[in-house]
């Protein structure tokens, strides 16, 4: 049973900083393509940052310098640490695993960031 568990989000002022974590499971975690993904209210899900296998990073232009995305192979996890958080970044988070070739992917059920002003 695949399973992509999100955890770390919550309440921060503007300025402050969360690590979210995504645990994987019942997956090849290791070849997979591991992203983070948000949704504000009223928006579209939109791209934050992904991680390759072979650890090459991308970025959404407006986390760019705040944001940094990793992954732990052996704990079948990735991570987001975000830096100087501000409001327009509140939005529901979600893990998101793409395995290369046959595009089969995975969605976590998300958890929610609130940055107050």
């Amino acid at each position: 049973q695949v399973e992509l568990v999100e955890s770390g989000g919550g309440l921060v002022q503007a300025g402050g900083s969360l690590r979210l974590s995504c645990v994987a499971s019942g997956f090849s975690f290791s070849i997979n393509v591991m992203s983070w993904y948000r949704q504000a209210p009223g928006n579209q899900r939109e791209l934050v940052a992904s991680i390759t296998s072979g650890g090459s990073t991308n970025y959404a232009d407006s986390v760019k310098g705040r944001f940094t995305i990793s992954r732990d192979n052996a704990k079948n996890t990735v991570y987001l640490q975000m830096n100087s958080l501000k409001p327009e970044d509140t939005a529901v988070y979600y893990c998101h695993a793409l395995r290369p070739i046959s595009y089969v992917y995975y969605w976590g059920q998300g958890t929610q960031v609130t940055v107050s002003s």
